[in-house]
């Protein structure tokens, strides 16, 4: 029974990496800000793990991230702890990202850029078909490993737990606790940086946009940059500039 418990924890874990390094590279520093692009051949299974680990559509992730940069801590940002207290957005965020990311008109304002393409229309904007595959992938590949088919469905859970636990993190720690090396309301945490690849280096982010790494001093740890290093070396993406483009001061 315990062993179980711990391949649904391990396994989860895993999946939730996957879905918060995908995010982080793909959605966030790719589609959102441009700071590096990513070829056709990484950009369909970037596409596949954001359906079949988190059901979301790119262009609206996109749309409510740009927001969230355009209003910063004032009233139109999306997810802000400083407008809607800790709590709201460490646990709610979900709600709150869904009530924007629904608003057709916030879309098409702030990610006009990525219209709908026929890979959306027949599989990527149908969210709840993406999660039954992941979970059915999931399930199989436990029950292959010799665990109970119960031991997948678990993981599948706790894995929307993780990475949605994570994600509000990264909004409400990430503009509460930590470091602020440069002018802006984000923060910096290290060891949330650390799981969720770079994220936790929120500070950075805000204060160089464009920059497709986040670790930007000694001794800073981006998990993030070290795929997409990884992508540019295998020839599958380009970054848009290796110099760190400041946006505020120090």
């Amino acid at each position: 029974m315990l062993l179980n418990l711990v391949a649904a924890v391990v396994a989860a874990f895993a999946v939730t990496q996957i879905a918060i390094f995908t995010t982080t590279v793909y959605l966030h520093r790719g589609l959102s800000h441009r700071a590096l692009s990513v070829r056709p051949a990484a950009a369909l299974p970037f596409r596949t793990v954001i359906w079949i680990t988190t059901g979301m559509r790119p262009r609206q992730w996109v749309a409510v991230h740009r927001k969230h940069h355009a209003a910063t801590d004032t009233a139109e940002d999306p997810h802000s702890p400083m407008q809607v207290g800790f709590w709201r957005v460490q646990l709610g965020n979900a709600g709150l990202y869904r009530r924007v990311a629904t608003d057709d008109a916030n879309t098409q304002k702030y990610a006009r850029d990525l219209p709908p393409d026929a890979l959306d229309r027949v599989a990527f904007d149908h969210a709840f078909a993406g999660l039954a595959v992941g979970v059915t992938i999931l399930v199989v590949v436990m029950w292959a490993l010799g665990f109970p088919i119960w031991v997948g469905f678990l993981a599948s859970g706790l894995h929307a737990v993780m990475y949605l636990m994570l994600s509000g993190a990264i909004n409400a720690v990430g503009h509460t606790k930590g470091k602020q090396p440069y002018t802006n309301s984000a923060t910096n945490l290290q060891s949330l940086a650390l799981i969720t690849a770079g994220e936790g280096l929120h500070n950075n982010h805000h204060a160089a946009p464009t920059s497709a790494r986040f670790a930007l001093n000694t001794p800073e740890i981006d998990p993030g940059w070290w795929l997409v290093r990884l992508l540019v070396a295998l020839r599958l993406a380009q970054v848009r500039h290796e110099d760190v483009h400041m946006k505020t001061a120090a």
